[in-house]
């Protein structure tokens, strides 16, 4: 009898949830597309398919989800996977799904020629250094108007600051000198800027946004507690 009894409560129950004759309700794709895949919509949403190579823009929002914590919606990207030659500083802004600036940006002078290839963390290298920043106060140095960058990965950029590696404006950032000695020239190490983009770029990322400067070297992405 009792067997009879759940039996029959069990059908009841399952007409009742899933009515005969009636379709199931739909999944929700939007929904599910953003749960499982937000870094490859946002990309697709701000149009980045083309401008920025999207390993770059994936590693830079993952370390973007981990230590934005102040909900700054700024998100600069340098790629120096990509020739001095080429336009490879990206300034975004997440919130509007924008994309503020496009520039050249130079790298540290004993990092390599027109390609970036060698990083380093040490003072007097020379060398840029790969991984995640955040941008501090504005002073007026040797290089003019200059941004400081705070390094937040412990033996691969924790020392910018005592290096001096700022971001700030130079003559030998230009199209000018790409096309007098086929490639940009090079900094001590500083993400050096053309000078006419120099101060507008520093007065939008200044004061707490995240700078992720890419190279797809392994031993950055096995080194990095970030990535």
């Amino acid at each position: 009898m009792r067997t009879i009894l759940f039996s029959i409560i069990f059908t009841i129950v399952s007409a009742l949830s899933f009515p005969i004759g009636k379709d199931l309700p739909k999944k929700d794709n939007s929904i599910t597309e953003y749960l499982f895949n937000e870094t490859e919509l946002l990309f697709q949403q701000m149009n980045l398919d083309g401008l920025i190579d999207f390993k770059a823009f994936e590693s830079a929002y993952s370390g973007y989800k981990k230590l934005n914590k102040d909900n700054n919606p700024l998100l600069t990207v340098i790629d120096f996977n990509l020739p001095s030659t080429e336009k490879r500083m990206y300034v975004m802004d997440l919130a509007k799904k924008e994309v503020l600036y496009v520039t050249h940006v130079a790298h540290g002078r004993n990092s390599g020629g027109n390609m970036a290839t060698s990083f380093s963390n040490k003072s007097g290298s020379y060398q840029s250094s790969l991984g995640f920043y955040r941008t501090a106060e504005t002073y007026n140095g040797g290089n003019g108007f200059s941004l400081r960058l705070d390094g937040l990965e412990k033996g691969i950029n924790d020392k910018a600051r005592p290096r001096a590696v700022v971001i700030h404006g130079a003559d030998y950032c230009s199209e000018n000198f790409i096309r007098s000695t086929g490639r940009l020239g090079r900094s001590f190490g500083c993400p050096a800027l053309p000078q006419e983009l120099n101060k507008p770029i520093i007065n939008t990322i200044k004061d707490g946004s995240l700078v992720f400067i890419y190279a797809n070297k392994p031993e950055y992405f096995s080194s990095s507690e970030i990535l």
